[in-house]
């Protein structure tokens, strides 16, 4: 996985990145993974669920954003 130069001090995701090779690749870089366990992980490993509540406000607000925008569109298609 290539990261930009800076090295982020964590990396939010979701269940679809949660794997025991990812995890590791995180951890000796240095990087905290927030990432929720998958629900047939045997041995859940719990994020910080502080942090992981600030990736869903962010999705959030980019879906409301989204969603504005195709009402817009409909506006003008409807004119």
């Amino acid at each position: 996985m290539a990261l930009p130069l800076p090295t982020p001090k964590g990396l939010l995701a979701d269940k679809g990145y949660d794997g025991d090779r990812f995890r590791e690749n995180l951890l000796m870089r240095g990087i905290l993974s927030v990432i929720p366990p998958r629900s047939n992980r045997k041995i859940p490993e719990h994020p910080e669920y502080r942090c992981y509540n600030d990736r869903s406000r962010v999705e959030r607000m980019l879906a409301k954003l989204k969603q504005h925008r195709l009402k817009q569109h409909r506006r003008i298609a409807n004119c």
